[in-house]
């Protein structure tokens, strides 16, 4: 990976001052909240240092996008790890994306990561007194099933999101409650993605617990990576995906305040989110997590047959 310079960050900076109009200025100082050149570190480290390729990535974030309702997504916050990073919790195996469109999902999904940069690393900073540009991401895979292939389409669009206007924004994803599935696709998917990317994904056995606990308090843990409470439905008040939970409550409450700054109502489907087009590797992902899965789901139905 490029070592990131000040001579790669002015040369950026200077493109950003000088060749982008007003409305994308605008955008770009919504974007980095005060930390202008951390913002430009991130977009080239996601480059490996081209200037060029990072300058391309001009941010177009949704000027209104805080009209969209509550948070589709199985998604919450636990707390934070010890090096001050927030703990994103995301029920991968669990969220029924069948239930509502790409568009919704998406929307939701932006709205989240606004959050976060707005006003969870805000108040990060305010508690550790640094810097905090990035989050750590916990996937439970718990109920993950064949049909997840389903939402192939839904992964590289945000995937291609998150590359564009989010970059370097997650400093590890752990995955906990692994099943096979997920492994075997894991096995073939992992030499494709690129080293920066390789080395943030750490597969955890079980719940994770024993091996998170080295970063951060029991308090800050997912319900899920706690024994009590993976794998069922006995999550109580610790559920952080619960839509009553302090969290999400908190989310929609800045929700609502943003829509009365803006003058807008809120109401499902109020924003229109363009979908970038898919980088060409994720891409060739989906592909082969698509080709996985079928063979696996051939395998199944196979051995299905021959056990009747």
């Amino acid at each position: 990976m490029e070592t990131i310079n000040e001579n790669m960050i002015k040369q950026l900076y200077k493109l950003m001052e000088e060749e982008v109009d007003e409305q994308q200025k605008n955008t770009f100082k919504n974007m980095h909240q005060g930390y202008p050149l951390e913002t430009i570190k991130r977009f080239l480290q996601a480059r490996d240092g081209n200037v060029t390729k990072a300058y391309k990535m001009k941010p177009i974030v949704p000027t209104e996008l805080y009209r969209a309702v509550r948070d589709s997504q199985l998604m919450g916050m636990s707390g934070y790890s010890k090096q001050g990073f927030p703990v994103i919790a995301v029920g991968v195996g669990l969220s029924t994306y069948d239930k509502a469109s790409v568009q919704h999902y998406v929307q939701s999904h932006i709205q989240m990561n606004e959050y976060r940069d707005r006003v969870i690393l805000p108040s990060g900073m305010n508690k550790f007194g640094r810097y905090i540009g990035s989050c750590i991401k916990i996937l439970d895979m718990t109920g993950l099933k064949l049909s997840a292939l389903n939402q192939i389409k839904l992964l590289t669009v945000i995937s291609s999101i998150d590359d564009l206007n989010y970059p370097e924004k997650t400093e590890t994803y752990y995955i906990v409650n692994a099943p096979y599935i997920f492994s075997a696709c894991w096995k073939v998917v992992k030499p494709l993605l690129q080293e920066r990317t390789r080395k943030k994904v750490q597969v955890l056995h079980g719940f994770g617990t024993s091996d998170l606990l080295k970063i951060m308090d029991y308090n800050s843990l997912p319900h899920f990576c706690k024994k009590e409470g993976s794998g069922s439905s006995r999550y109580g008040a610790d559920n952080c995906f619960a839509f009553d939970h302090a969290f999400h409550q908190q989310l929609y409450e800045y929700i609502k305040r943003q829509a009365v700054l803006t003058n807008s109502s809120i109401k499902e489907g109020s924003v229109k989110v363009e979908f970038p087009e898919p980088d060409p590797d994720d891409k060739k992902i989906a592909k082969v997590i698509e080709s996985e899965f079928q063979r696996i789901g051939h395998q199944t139905r196979f051995s299905q047959v021959n056990i009747s």
